[in-house]
C-alpha cells in the first residue's frame, strides 16, 4: 500500500485547498485557503497536513492557512537527508513560501513543527509576530533514552525492510487505534483511518524515522539558543500528552522566561485534533494578547 494522490484526493481533508509547488528541489504538497494575515501551520513527525483538518478552517475564518507536509511526509517528495533536521526543513519551507509569495505573521507548531519554527525564526526565515507551539518538542530525550533512540533510529532508516514492516503492522485498525491512544489522545474513527492511511506508506514511515533520528541532536543546540528567540512563544500543553512530557514547557520557560504556558487539561499530544474548536479560541485570544497587532495587513513577499 501506499499514498497516492490519483487515488487518495477525493476523500483526502481540504484537497480543495491543496497545490503542489517545486521549491528548494523537492516537490511539496502544501494547502492554502482562507483570508486575511497569513499563519503557517507545522505539522508533527509521522503526520500530515490533515491534522490540521477541522483546527486549520476554523482558524482561516481570520487567516490564511498556510499548511505543508514535511518532507517526506504525507503528499510531499521524499526528501534528502538534509532536509530530515531542523534547519533543512526550516530552509526547504522558506523556499516554498518564497515560491507561494507569502509572508507568515503568525506561526502554530505541532509536536516537531515547533522546534522546526522555532528554528526558522533564530535563523531569520520568518519574521513573525508571535510562535504558538503545540504540546512543542523542544528537548531530545532524557537519560537512558536518549542514548538509545537516536541510534535506534538511525539503524531503522539504513534497513530498508523497517519501513516496509512498519507500514505492515499498520494495516491492523487495533494496532494503528493503541499506537494512537498511547499518545494521551482519544481521536474519533476517521482520525485513526488518516493516521493508518499514512502509516501504511513505507516512504512516509521512513521520512518520519529519519526525521527523528536527525532532529535529535538539533534540539540539543535548540534550546541553547532559545534565548535568543524574538517572536513571543506561547506554549500549549496537553496535561495527558504521554509523547512529549508536559514538564518540557517548564524546562523550556527557565531558557525563555518571557513565553506563556497555557495547560489544557484532559487533553494529550493531539490535542488540536480533539478539540479544535476550543483550541483555537485559545490560541487566537492567547495571540491577541501577546500581539495586538497580529491581525493587520497580509504581508506578501
Amino acid at each position: 500500500m501506499g499514498l497516492a494522490w490519483e487515488q487518495d484526493a477525493a476523500s483526502w481533508p481540504m484537497s480543495e485547498a491543496s497545490r503542489f509547488i517545486e521549491a528548494d528541489g523537492l516537490r511539496w504538497h502544501v494547502q492554502v485557503y482562507g483570508q486575511g494575515p497569513v499563519a503557517l501551520l507545522l505539522h508533527g513527525t509521522a503526520a500530515s497536513s490533515h491534522s490540521w483538518r477541522d483546527f486549520g478552517p476554523i482558524l482561516a475564518q481570520r487567516y490564511t492557512v498556510v499548511a505543508p507536509d514535511l518532507p517526506g511526509h504525507g503528499f510531499t517528495a521524499p526528501a534528502p537527508r538534509s532536509l530530515q533536521t531542523l534547519g533543512g526543513a526550516g530552509a526547504g519551507i522558506h523556499a516554498l513560501l518564497n515560491e507561494l509569495g507569502l509572508a507568515p505573521q503568525i506561526a502554530i507548531g505541532h509536536s516537531i513543527g515547533a522546534g522546526v519554527l522555532a528554528r526558522m525564526s533564530l535563523d531569520e526565515r520568518v519574521d513573525l509576530r508571535a510562535l504558538v507551539s503545540l504540546n512543542g518538542a523542544f528537548l531530545p530525550f532524557r537519560g537512558l533514552a536518549g542514548q538509545i533512540f537516536p541510534t535506534t533510529a538511525r539503524l531503522l532508516t539504513h534497513n530498508p525492510l523497517v519501513p516496509w514492516w512498519l507500514a505492515f503492522r499498520a494495516r491492523s485498525r487495533p494496532f494503528m487505534a493503541e499506537v494512537l491512544r498511547r499518545t494521551g489522545s482519544r481521536l474519533d474513527d476517521r482520525g485513526v483511518e488518516l493516521y493508518q492511511r499514512l502509516a501504511t506508506d513505507p516512504g512516509h514511515v521512513a521520512a518520519a524515522l529519519g526525521m527523528m533520528a536527525r532532529t535529535h541532536d538539533d534540539l540539543y543546540l535548540l534550546m541553547e539558543e532559545l534565548p535568543r528567540l524574538k517572536p513571543p512563544l506561547l506554549l500549549f500543553v496537553g496535561a495527558g500528552d504521554r509523547t512529549v512530557p508536559p514538564v518540557q514547557a517548564e524546562r523550556v520557560r527557565l531558557r525563555l522566561p518571557s513565553a506563556r504556558l497555557c495547560v489544557l487539561p484532559e487533553l494529550g499530544h493531539l490535542a488540536h485534533e480533539e478539540r479544535p474548536g476550543e483550541l483555537v479560541q485559545r490560541v487566537e485570544a492567547t495571540i491577541e494578547e501577546a500581539a495586538p497587532n497580529s491581525r493587520g495587513d497580509v504581508t506578501p513577499r
